[in-house]
């Protein structure tokens, strides 16, 4: 029986109308969810917004090293009323006159310590917002291969726990027969009984968490019923890694985005401190002025109209003396805050190399728990059918079998976790060592059944 009839029986009335009517759905590969997320996914666009600004913030320190041209201009009209105190020396006048200026002018700024620090700080600026949006999505990546593979653990953890309780109506059944032709004790139907309505409380608990995982699903790509591929029935999954532990941990101390970020924001601490220190020392501009004023009706000196062109050129100092000590505090608070990204820097190599050691001792184990899970299967498959020719010809007990029959679905679910497990292992391995691609998710879909 599949697992979507097996739902679709489960659901209130209501509910199930709902799906009968809706077309049916098709199932999507990783690939294909990944790529519906990274158009949905809240978080990844917000990072994503967040890079572009971060791009734009950063080639804002052009402004500084560039050329400013800036225009001006004004006009006035003026009413001009002379009265001399000795009318025989001069004659009153009443003038209206306009007054037009205009001037273009070109700063370079030739030394400006502060200026050219924050010029060189939008390199590293530019290099950590690429760095936070690979963070970015990597986690996207890991979030989405997770969740996909975390349906289809609660969907086999549902099937298995469905089977487990038909094997055990079967043996309970069985019990009946056999106790009502007096071939075994009422213990033995009691045994079953209780086994039985264990597995009916287990199926109620998996059937929500189904539910649950393919909500979370759907959160993160944004579809409503997204339906896993699920995995074909090959034995290979993915390799164990080729080099050990020390070459990966040095790979992510290189590669990783956190320790990226780290570095470069301990290189922008040190120009911050550059900046800071240029507060004491002076700048030097060159300026070119182009400008003119035009006289409409005179002015108060005579009564013609005229143009004035004023181009000029020349260079200006400015030498800070004293601003009250703000300079000395400021380069005291980029001192500290240099110290502090040094310090986040090993801290964020050590939490790297935490992760990397973490995530690949646990594919490694990951890949071991397989191979050992798939010898208990056939253990226990081999147990279970044995205990069952014994209680066939009265050597062993009802809850023998029983027993037999938990232990193997049992060993099965923890089986299939376990290879989803490896499967999201070998991506958080690269997250942790900063080398995750989109393309890392080829090899997983190509495990699952097309």
């Amino acid at each position: 029986m599949k697992l979507s009839h097996a739902l679709f029986r489960a659901l209130p009335l209501a509910a199930a109308l709902t799906f009968a009517f809706a077309p049916a759905a098709q199932a999507q590969s990783l690939v294909e969810l990944y790529e519906t997320a990274r158009g949905y996914d809240a978080s990844y666009i917000s990072a994503k917004s967040q890079y572009e600004a971060n791009l734009a913030k950063a080639n804002q320190t052009l402004g500084g090293v560039l050329p400013n041209i800036a225009l001006s201009a004004s006009a006035t009209r003026t009413y001009f009323n002379y009265r001399p105190d000795d009318p025989s020396l001069a004659t009153p006048r009443d003038l209206y006159y306009g007054t037009g200026t205009a001037a273009v002018t070109l700063t370079q700024p030739l030394y400006r310590p502060a200026v050219w620090a924050t010029y060189k700080q939008g390199g590293p600026l530019l290099q950590q917002a690429t760095a936070q949006y690979e963070a970015a999505e990597q986690d996207l990546l890991v979030r989405v291969s997770q969740a996909y593979f975390d349906v289809l653990t609660s969907e086999d953890s549902l099937e298995l726990v469905r089977a487990q309780k038909k094997a055990v109506g079967e043996q309970l059944a069985s019990a009946k027969r056999n106790f009502e032709v007096g071939t075994t004790t009422i213990t033995g139907v009691r045994d079953a009984q209780a086994r039985f309505d264990l597995a009916t409380a287990q199926e109620i608990a998996a059937e929500n968490d189904a539910r649950i995982k393919h909500l979370a699903l759907d959160l993160v790509v944004g579809l409503s019923n997204a339906t896993p591929l699920r995995l074909a029935d090959s034995k290979q999954l993915v390799k164990a890694p080729a080099e050990d532990v020390n070459t990966w941990v040095s790979q992510s101390e290189v590669a990783s985005p956190s320790v990226r970020q780290a570095q470069l924001a301990l290189e922008v601490a040190k120009l911050e401190v550059d900046k800071a220190m240029a507060g004491h020392k002076p700048t030097l501009d060159a300026q070119v002025s182009y400008g003119g004023i035009r006289n409409v009706g005179g002015s108060s000196t005579q009564s013609v109209s005229s143009h004035v062109y004023n181009p000029s050129a020349g260079l200006v100092l400015n030498l800070p003396i004293f601003s009250g000590f703000a300079t000395d505090y400021r380069v005291k608070e980029t001192v500290s805050l240099e110290s502090k990204a040094r310090a986040d820097l090993e801290a964020a190599k050590r939490n790297t190399a935490q992760s990397t050691r973490t995530a690949y001792f646990g594919l490694v184990s990951g890949l071991s728990q397989v191979q050992a899970y798939e010898a208990a299967e056939a253990s226990s498959q081999s147990s279970l059918d044995a205990n069952k020719l014994g209680y066939s010809v009265g050597v062993n007990i009802n809850i023998d079998v029983l027993n037999a029959q938990s232990q193997l679905y049992q060993t099965k679910r923890d089986l299939a976790k376990a290879r989803y497990d490896v499967l999201v292992g070998t991506l958080k391995l690269r997250q942790a060592t900063g080398t995750l691609t989109p393309q890392d998710l080829q090899p997983i879909n190509a495990l699952l059944k097309p």
